[in-house]
């Protein structure tokens, strides 16, 4: 009997480790560009908004991978 293995998954994980190191990434970014008194406001506002992106298509993510039970 050969066990099926879910690549899928893997796939999900990996993207998933992805998304959280470029959110990391981009929180170190905005922290040391914050301190930057001659930082530009619109990028700085970019780079915020790409960060929240990622933290919602983690989440998005987190929540696919969680397993449905039945209440």
């Amino acid at each position: 009997m050969t066990k099926k293995i879910d690549t899928e998954s893997f796939k999900q994980f990996d993207r998933l480790r992805e998304l959280r190191v470029n959110h990391r990434d981009l929180d170190y970014l905005i922290d040391s560009l914050t301190h930057d008194p001659m930082v530009d406001q619109l990028r700085l506002r970019r780079l915020k908004k790409r960060r929240l992106v990622l933290k919602d298509m983690i989440s998005q993510l987190e929540s696919e991978l969680i397993p449905d039970m039945d209440a």
